[in-house]
């Protein structure tokens, strides 16, 4: 099933974008086409999305609205009062509009952009690679949604919960920027997608032959300690609260990312393993005992022989 699958998309969508040779000026113009459709499906959208930003952001503020839910998690705005924003500057509220209006344009328009990206490159490809490519392409795609996702449910309640709860314990009162916490919350959302990455990349470099799963097993401890630097770096807050939040999915996804190399790495072909280099036995000149014992005979220079490495007018 999966061999006619494969048949089937190489004569029908692979073998009718298979590209002549084209000059530079071609792929150009060609590369300019394509962006100026993608720049005009992103103005499209983005318009589209403008005219429903204040829902966007109201649907921005519902994490913050469920972690004032005790002991549990609700995946719908609850009916507790809305928590107040502030803005700091005239303008600073409009342009978090525009700021979450061009995320979900883009985000939306995704798959378009995608499709774009593909036609212009997979002419370059040969047949093995253009066979792995898209379907990548198409799973990462899936993957970056699912990180924001798996952040917007769930990660971002537990962090705002932990932190506003502190201030609060604390004896502050809570005084919300807008700008403050869209930022805040756009970069998790952003952040989570593309550490779900992380398994495809770690497989698609097991597919190229970079690494295996042995290697990567090897140094699970680097791997561990990598992640806590990462999330350091990409937390927008230094606690260590969101830092863990941050890198234990991380570290899990490394290992989902082993189990993708081990299935679908590079296999070793009967070639590469049989292909041993063979290492010549090579006697020292002077060290007939040595030459003896690693089974080489050494001619003996009493003889008429010319002795290996030795000049013949040196013999006496």
């Amino acid at each position: 099933m999966l061999n006619k699958l494969n048949q089937w998309l190489q004569d029908s969508v692979f073998k009718p974008l298979e590209d002549k040779k084209m000059p530079v000026m071609e792929h150009l113009v060609e590369f300019q086409v394509r962006l100026t459709r993608t720049v005009i499906a992103l103005a499209v959208v983005f318009m589209g999305t403008f005219f429903y930003a204040d829902a966007l952001v109201k649907w921005l503020r519902v994490p913050l609205q469920n972690m004032f839910v005790p002991s549990q998690l609700t995946w719908e705005p609850t009916d507790l009062p809305t928590v107040p924003f502030v803005f700091l500057a005239p303008a600073e509220a409009l342009w978090q509009n525009v700021k979450v209006a061009g995320l979900c344009a883009i985000v939306l328009a995704m798959p378009y952009l995608l499709y774009e990206i593909w036609r212009f490159v997979v002419p370059g490809l040969h047949a093995q690679e253009r066979r792995f490519v898209g379907p990548f392409v198409c799973v990462s795609a899936a993957a970056f949604y699912a990180g924001a996702g798996f952040s917007f449910f769930f990660v971002l309640p537990f962090a705002l919960n932990f932190l506003i709860s502190y201030g609060v314990n604390a004896g502050f009162a809570p005084q919300i920027s807008i700008a403050q916490y869209v930022g805040f919350a756009l970069w998790f959302l952003m952040v989570f997608g593309l550490i779900f990455e992380v398994p495809l990349a770690l497989t698609l470099m097991a597919k190229l032959g970079w690494v295996d799963a042995p290697f990567l097993i090897q140094y699970w401890k680097w791997a561990l300690l990598g992640s806590f630097v990462i999330a350091a770096i990409l937390t927008p807050t230094p606690d260590p609260f969101n830092q863990t939040l941050m890198a234990g999915p991380m570290f899990l996804l490394y290992w989902v990312g082993i189990f993708g190399a081990k299935v679908f790495g590079k296999k070793p072909t009967a070639d590469t393993e049989s292909d041993q280099p063979s290492v010549p036995t090579v006697a020292m000149a002077g060290s007939g005992v040595g030459g003896r014992a690693a089974g080489v005979a050494v001619p003996n220079s009493s003889t008429g022989e010319d002795y290996v490495g030795v000049p013949g007018s040196r013999q006496r």
